[in-house]
């Protein structure tokens, strides 16, 4: 409200009366035109007094030609007070002078900013209204007849080059703080140089419009031979320090800090090789490249020269080896060496016996503490609030929002509606949507939740008259807003380039609604349920009326994104089961025994042990949210559909694992330790309560109990079937790792091959990874079909106008001994490098405040005797700034603080001298990526730190957006940091229980590779950098382990030379883990590029599928092959006799 009447009030007053009062003062007309006798000499007036009014009643000037008057003392103190350069006669009457004053003040509150700029402008209207030589540079050129009496037309002003450069120069910056744009744009319609001011200005307006009755041309030469002069009154420079304008409205005055220009922005580094061009990163990697595989070739080819000088191998077997040299470990254990020993790890022994030799009470235990941590969902709770979404406990940009909030008033709710055109074809622009149909239409839409008078529309002339307004919009009365004020057309236009608003292609309908802190109760209810309405209303009547017209729509509420992430939640059940089920499916066909009779198959097949393995998952899932809900951490709705998902994916391999590793063992040990040989590295309920599941579910199969429904046994007659279930067959897929898959690999070419695309896929990785952007795009986080993906393509295509930024300085001490004031004014006599401007509403000169003292109808100013160094005291301003603050903004006060300034400071306790809270508002630039949002927080932030630091108080920024954005600034940080710790976190347990330096270090380095690559494709795909991304990357480390750990072990137990040993690993765990790990993570993976969210298809499909393929690739190629070239000699190990009695157990650990 204040900002409106305050333009209103400026500009049309000021454009308007003081071109119709100089109109009313020009009274001289053509003497070659006219033949009134018109004289151009010194002391001669070209027009004087007035002669009518217009049918808008603005007064008309006389167009006759008379000496100059001596005015009486009082009008001469007047014209003194507002006109200092005019003395002597003069060329004005008292009514006319009169006039001139009240439009004039308009002005000041203005450009009070800069004293140089008001005084120039002054100066231009006093010259033209009150000169003593006004016929000199004033030529009446037309002239009309009103009621009988002829009145002035047009005429030429001739005005100097000089003067003119030095008016506009004077007040090109001056700041218009209620509105934070420039004063030029009010009072001279935007104007880039001078003469697009004067022609502004001197333009005739219709009746009824703000602006001059009559024609004034401006003119900087002189027609020859002629007695014409040119205007040259003195002009002030806005770098006069007497003068005082403040840094913000004159940048270059000498009084001003000039800080150190910004460095240039770098572009990356990059290197031109001929026509191409290469960043440093990538001609790095390419370098480091080559390097690394000319030192790779040189040592295989050194030790393939080392390898021919033996005779034999003397690789000594990793194990103690129990049946000889060169023998493989599956093999001996199929031969029967030593059936009774079974070597373990020193964690593997400790695990021995007791949880598979007590499968009830482990099961029973294990199951009563995860039903314990399931009390804890009695306390569950949904986080559906997106600022909660996205920050955590401690974010500075959550702590600013609160005191924002608190001490002010929370942002509004935006409800939005996006009309826009369609174009032709895809390469077509759109055409404009300013007609009269659209308005039309406009008007209609707008009823439905406004009611607007589409008359005003119709009588002030259609959509020419808005065309008119959109250059106009300052200027004219006719089309300011419904509230009185100016309305910029970049808030309701989009689509246009630069100031060509009729070009525009959509219209932007905004309905700001009052917020209040979600803290106390239930203020926003009714807000809420009005937004439900109007997406509602939408939907059912305003898109079939819109796309009637052959247009689009778009709307978007404050509670839209909060709704349709709850839509999300539900939206992709029916995938997520699916994937749920095909996994479960996949894991009872891959965890039983290929039956050799088909009357055997109800006893090899494993469906209740997959079904119990499920069941493990969901209670671990439901133990884990009762416990964080138990403690009041509150889970979101996405997270209670992943989370579950990728603890069976990561289940599903443990328990394919735990049962191919008992199917390995040798049948004559009992099925207690067979089930042991499995239990490294598994989670906690599978090393408990699964392998409490498997011993049963073998002595199920031992005692031929059938499958799901143990409680039937068969008779004796298939026992010698049921022999056979137990005897060890090779599958297809391992007789493809022994006969194709290992054999290949042991290739030397081969092994060369596949070093060298690995390692550039890797290095490769790290050249694109540094392309990764930061952020989360808003339609990837909803579903494909929600109505806000439209809404949010067009925000980046239509909207001209960046978000609300404000500027919250805390602790304002406003006496007149603080220096706060100094710090933060941007008018004279404040600091150089103080924060902004907020002038006084009249302007302190050597003569009265206003009339008889006062403001007339502004009664926020003071006498100046009253004024301390031209400042309120410390008492004046406690006693005005609430009256200020709700003050309605009007034509005679255009600075009134209500509207603008009502919720701008915090009252609270501010008669102490202090004010806690105020904030300055600004706009930042369009911004329409996520990178422009995470730019925009970082500038904001940066800015604010440095006033902060100079000014000697505490400033921050704050914008709505910020809350969201905040993660990105350092979400590389972050990253790495996460990163680094999964990795040691990994490399240390794999040390703890493998107890080999090497084969951990091997294993990292390979997580490591696994982690790049993925990064890699991240950047090809253009997947961002986000906090679900972060996330999956970690989780990735977890789940990558799975497809190294086991071939690293196996290679480790196996004896043999390093060949034999990656042969045997492939051999015996090659199968199970394609078909335990890579095959079910496959299956699970797929199903989700069904999803209809976005987000599941981008951050889970796309980023695990990847995992999948390069964890697979990894595991199973480079793995195996990179292990030869290098291995630990030594472990620490536990020979375990199972034909020694359990006291001779200690002696084979210590011998």
């Amino acid at each position: 409200m204040g900002i409106n009447n305050i333009i209103s009030a400026s500009f049309a007053s000021v454009l308007q009366i003081l071109l119709l009062s100089s109109s009313l003062l020009l009274m001289v007309a053509s003497q070659s035109t006219y033949g009134y006798g018109a004289k151009h000499s010194e002391e001669y007036c070209a027009m004087y007094d007035i002669c009518g009014e217009s049918s808008d009643g603005k007064v008309l000037n006389c167009p006759y030609g008379s000496p100059s008057v001596k005015p009486d003392d009082l009008l001469s103190a007047k014209i003194q007070s507002l006109c200092p350069t005019i003395t002597g006669n003069v060329c004005c009457t008292e009514q006319q002078f009169d006039t001139l004053r009240v439009q004039v003040q308009q002005a000041v509150p203005i450009l009070v900013g800069c004293p140089a700029c008001l005084r120039n402008f002054l100066n231009l209207f006093c010259e033209l209204s009150c000169s003593p030589n006004q016929s000199l540079f004033i030529n009446v050129t037309s002239i009309s007849e009103v009621n009988g009496n002829k009145t002035v037309d047009g005429i030429d002003f001739y005005v100097t080059e000089t003067f003119g450069e030095g008016l506009y120069d004077s007040c090109k910056d001056v700041k218009f703080g209620t509105m934070n744009t420039r004063a030029i744009d009010f009072v001279g319609a935007g104007a880039s140089n001078y003469k697009e001011w004067f022609a502004f200005l001197g333009t005739k307006v219709p009746p009824g419009f703000p602006g001059s009755p009559y024609s004034m041309n401006f003119k900087i030469t002189i027609p020859d031979p002629s007695p014409m002069e040119l205007m040259n009154a003195s002009v002030y420079s806005c770098n006069d320090t007497s003068l005082g304008c403040s840094c913000g409205d004159c940048p270059s005055s000498p009084v001003c800090s000039h800080p150190e220009p910004s460095p240039p922005r770098k572009d990356p580094c990059s290197i031109r090789i001929g026509s191409l061009k290469v960043r440093c990163v990538e001609f790095s990697m390419a370098i480091l490249y080559v390097v690394l595989i000319c030192m790779f070739f040189g040592w295989v080819l050194l030790q393939r020269r080392r390898e021919r000088r033996r005779l034999g191998s003397d690789a000594e077997p990793l194990l103690n080896d129990m049946v000889g040299e060169g023998g493989t470990f599956s093999n001996n254990q199929k031969d029967g060496a030593h059936p009774g020993e079974v070597q373990f790890s020193f964690v593997q022994g400790c695990l021995s016996r007791w949880i598979a030799g007590r499968p009830t009470i482990v099961l029973c235990s294990s199951v009563a503490i995860v039903l314990l941590l399931c009390l804890g969902l009695l306390r569950f709770e949904v986080e559906t609030r997106p600022e909660k979404l996205w920050v955590g406990p401690g974010s500075k940009a959550a702590e600013e929002k609160e005191f924002f909030d608190s001490h002010l008033a929370p942002f509004y709710r935006i409800e939005q509606l996006i009309i826009a055109t369609i174009p032709e074809s895809e390469h077509e622009k759109p055409p404009s949507i300013i007609t009269e149909d659209n308005i039309q239409l406009l008007f209609e839409i707008q009823q439905k939740y406004f009611q607007m008078d589409p008359d005003n529309y119709d009588n002030y002339g259609g959509v020419e008259h808005a065309e008119y307004c959109f250059q106009h919009y300052t200027s004219a009365e006719t089309c300011f807003s419904a509230f009185k004020a100016p309305l910029e057309p970049t808030t309701a236009l989009g689509g246009f380039f630069g100031d060509n608003y009729s070009e525009a292609s959509a219209f932007i309908i905004t309905y700001p609604v009052n917020n209040a802190m979600t803290k106390v109760g239930d203020e926003n209810g009714k807000a809420i349920a009005w937004e439900k309405a109007f997406i509602q209303l939408a939907k059912e009547e305003l898109l079939p009326m819109v796309q009637s017209s052959n247009l689009t729509l778009s709307f978007s509420t404050e509670s839209s994104i909060e709704e349709e992430l709850k839509r999300e939640s539900t939206a992709d059940v029916i995938t997520i089961l699916v994937s749920y089920i095909v996994m479960f499916a996949y894991i009872s066909v891959t965890l039983g025994d290929t039956p050799s009779h088909q009357s055997s198959f109800y006893l090899s097949s494993k469906v209740l042990l997959g079904l119990s393995g499920v069941l493990l998952v969901v209670l671990s899932v439901l133990g884990s949210v009762g416990f964080f809900s138990f403690i009041g951490v509150k889970s979101t709705l996405i997270i209670m559909e992943v989370i579950p998902f990728l603890v069976l994916a990561v289940g599903v391999d443990n328990m394919c694992i735990i049962v191919d590793a008992v199917k390995r063992q040798p049948s004559g040990l009992p099925i207690e330790e067979q089930i042991t040989l499995a239990v490294l590295l598994d989670f906690l309920l599978q090393i408990t309560a699964f392998v409490a599941l498997v011993t049963l579910d073998f002595l199920r199969t031992k005692d031929n109990r059938i499958d799901c429904f143990p409680c039937i046994k068969v008779n004796s007659s298939s026992e010698e079937e049921s022999e056979g279930i137990r005897e060890e067959r090779d599958g297809l897929l391992t007789r493809y790792m022994k006969e194709v898959h290992a054999p290949f690999l042991g290739l030397w070419g081969v092994k060369v091959l596949v070093i060298a695309v690995f390692v550039a896929f890797t290095l490769a990785s790290i050249a694109v990874c540094t392309r990764i952007e930061p952020g989360l795009e808003q339609q990837i986080a909803l579903p494909r079909d929600s109505y806000l993906q439209g809404y949010f393509s067009n925000i980046s295509e239509y909207l001209r106008v960046g978000p609300p930024l404000y500027f919250v300085v805390k602790d304002y001490n406003y006496s007149l001994e603080s220096k706060h004031t100094n710090q933060l004014c941007s008018i004279s006599q404040c600091d150089s490098n103080s924060l902004l401007n907020e002038p006084p509403c009249c302007f302190p000169d050597e003569g009265p405040c206003g009339l008889g003292g006062v403001c007339k109808d502004c009664t926020t100013c003071f006498r100046h005797s009253d004024l301390v160094n031209d400042r309120p005291t410390t008492a004046q301003f406690r006693e005005k700034l609430p009256w200020f603050l709700d003050a309605l903004p009007s034509a005679d006060c255009a600075k009134g603080g209500h509207g603008a300034y009502t919720n701008s400071v915090d009252l609270n306790g501010f008669q102490r001298g202090v004010i806690r809270a105020s904030e300055f508002r600004t706009y930042h630039t369009p911004v329409n990526r996520q990178g422009d949002y995470v730019n925009a927080l970082r500038a904001a932030r940066d800015f604010s730190s440095r006033m902060s630091a100079s000014l000697k108080m505490d400033i921050f920024p704050y914008s709505v957006f910020y809350i969201f954005f905040e993660q990105y600034l350092d979400i590389w940080k972050i990253a790495l940091i996460n990163l680094a710790t999964a990795l040691g976190a990994v490399f240390v347990v794999c040390l703890v229980i493998t107890s080999s330096l090497w084969s951990s270090a091997i294993i990292l380095l390979v997580l490591v590779m696994i982690i790049l690559d993925i990064m890699g494709v991240m950047a090809i795909l253009g997947i961002q950098l986000n906090a679900v991304s972060v996330v999956n990357l970690v989780m990735s480390i977890g789940i990558a382990v799975e497809f190294c750990v086991h071939i690293a072990h196996a290679f480790m137990v196996s004896s043999g030379d390093r060949g034999q040993r990656a042969k045997t690993a492939l051999c015996t765990m090659g199968a199970s883990v394609f078909s335990g790990i890579t095959l079910t993570k496959l299956v699970g993976v797929l199903v989700l590029c069904f999803s209809t969210s976005e987000i599941f298809v981008v951050y889970y499909f796309q980023m695990y599928l990847a995992l999948v393929i390069i964890g697979f690739l990894h595991g199973l190629v480079f793995l195996p092959i990179f292990s030869r070239e290098g291995a630990a000699r030594r472990r620490l190990i536990l020979v375990i006799n199972h034909n020694k009695p359990p006291q001779d157990h200690k002696n084979d650990i210590n011998s």
